[in-house]
């Protein structure tokens, strides 16, 4: 059976509202399994919110409802906040769900008749809002070496999952397969923490009671973190449906913050050891995203929604500033001056204008009809299908490196060169000669041509904005019916199809507004 291309993103906590450092990986994930569908591939993208835990249990108290209210409550806004951004996840999952619930005691189970989960007493500083167990040498003054705030001391009665049992095999894996957690400076991070010794891990909180119940031990729930690594496999059926779980399983990227690195690169691989599952193919840790030079935090009150940026810029331009601006995998830095600056010199200038002068001249020489294009070819023709093939392998390139922001270069580069051509052949000096008719046509018919490429490319960038271009050269069916790399072929646009110029796709925003 054909293997689907599966992309994940961290499941988020129902605590607080969705910001730009949420999206930002969403978003990541959306352009990923868009991009493979634009390829002809099956994929399947998951995404969802982690809805258990201590800390989801005392916000809920704080505001007087049930922790399941709370969740029905704050899920919403992150629904609402991809719908907005025109995220195109297959699947939703919520860790308060049945089914969810079913596979994760089913999964937990597995390992404790192995003999990989245990009962001992444990004693150690945990942190609630990060919901993370830390040693006191892992401490910071005293403080969660995370997240900063305070920790409280905890002892009680766990059960434990042997993860020190799987430090050799995990250890020899990662080194034997260096594209399993990347970037590479994270990789060496993990493989340094595991050479320092693995200790076995509590996996239960006997003092909550919101959880999922150990299928063992009703009096014990199971802890938020290892309920929430299992959303990976509950929403693809998972000891439920065996044929769809191989026809996607493993996972081909999960993306997620640095801060669960270790969650992820160590502690699931283990489980999955345990379970005689296989690996994802790879962990990607991208690095956080700054405000104006800060951290962004409810104190500072810098934390910014997307529906903000939305507002201020459109959704098109909020996805490509993120993909474009930060290299993926480290951190980066949000400014107002700077996404502005990228709006009106890349999208307004050299995309928008770019379509609508190409499609102004068709109107304005050909009556809007796209001519045919004659046979005899020019440098100016030949450098333009050229640069159009370079890009095709460029950006496919960076995006199986999960290089978003060279992928956009490479794009941006190619629009340079249609703006070249353009300006070089001059297609208001060739309408002033009747001579030059078929000259102009071929001009024209390139140009155009040019515009249909660029369309394919941006799609999965900004999807909005390639259908957008898409309805202006005149097509009827839908852009994503049209796949790579067939569709990058030169020369498929239709002669005689009527364009339409349209409205400017994004209008200069002049500085301050």
């Amino acid at each position: 059976m054909y293997k689907t291309y599966y992309v994940t993103t961290p499941i988020y906590y129902v605590n607080d509202l969705p910001h730009i450092g949420t999206a930002y990986t969403t978003v990541v994930a959306d352009v990923l399994a868009r991009y493979h569908r634009l390829k002809g591939e099956e994929v399947f993208f998951l995404t969802g919110t982690d809805e258990h835990g201590q800390h989801v249990a005392r916000a809920a108290e704080r505001n007087g409802v049930t922790p399941q209210e709370w969740a029905d409550r704050m899920v919403v806004h992150f629904t609402e906040v991809w719908e907005r951004l025109n995220i195109s996840n297959d699947f939703f999952i919520r860790t308060t769900s049945p089914r969810h619930a079913e596979v994760a005691r089913r999964f937990i189970q597995k390992l404790y008749d192995k003999g990989d989960i245990y009962l001992d007493t444990y004693e150690g500083w945990y942190c609630v809002p990060d919901e993370s167990f830390w040693l006191p040498s892992q401490l910071a003054d005293g403080k969660c070496p995370q997240c900063g705030r305070e920790v409280e001391l905890v002892q009680e009665e766990n059960y434990f999952f042997r993860l020190s049992a799987y430090a050799d095999r995990l250890l020899a894996h990662i080194e034997s397969h260096p594209e399993f957690v990347q970037p590479d400076m994270r990789r060496n991070e993990v493989i340094s923490f595991i050479k320092q010794g693995l200790t076995d891990q509590s996996i239960s909180r006997k003092t909550i009671t919101w959880g999922i119940p150990l299928p063992f031990d009703e009096s014990q729930v199971m802890y938020v973190w290892f309920d929430a690594l299992l959303n990976y496999i509950s929403a693809i059926d998972y000891g439920v449906d065996e044929e769809r779980f191989n026809a996607i399983w493993p996972a081909d990227v999960h993306l997620i913050g640095k801060e669960i690195l270790r969650f992820h690169a160590i502690i699931w691989p283990a489980m999955l050891m345990a379970a005689g599952l296989p690996l994802p193919r790879q962990v990607f840790a991208h690095g956080w995203l700054t405000v104006e030079g800060e951290k962004m935090s409810k104190s500072k009150g810098n934390a910014i929604s997307p529906h903000v940026l939305i507002d201020e810029y459109g959704v098109d331009a909020y996805r490509y500033y993120f993909l474009r601006e930060f290299s993926f995998g480290y951190d980066g830095n949000f400014s107002r001056e700077n996404m502005t600056g990228r709006y009106n010199a890349d999208l307004a200038n050299a995309l928008g204008n770019m379509v609508s002068r190409v499609l102004a001249m068709v109107e304005r020489y050909r009556g809007g009809e796209v001519p045919e294009s004659g046979k005899e070819e020019e440098a100016a023709d030949r450098a333009l299908r050229e640069s159009a093939g370079r890009v095709l392998g460029e950006v496919d390139g960076a995006m199986e490196a999960l290089a978003f922001n060279e992928a956009l270069q490479a794009i941006w580069n190619y629009l340079g060169a249609v703006n070249r051509y353009v300006d070089e052949t001059a297609a208001w000096d060739l309408a002033k000669d009747p001579d030059m008719a078929g000259r102009l046509d071929t001009v024209l018919y390139n140009q155009v041509e040019a515009v249909r490429l660029t369309a394919i490319l941006v799609l999965p960038f900004m999807p909005r904005t390639g259908e957008g271009i898409w309805k202006r050269l005149g097509f009827t069916d839908s852009i994503h019916l049209h796949h790579l790399p067939a569709a990058g072929a030169w020369g498929l646009f239709p002669p005689g199809q009527k364009v339409s110029k349209g409205e400017p796709l994004f209008p200069r925003m002049e500085k301050g507004k």
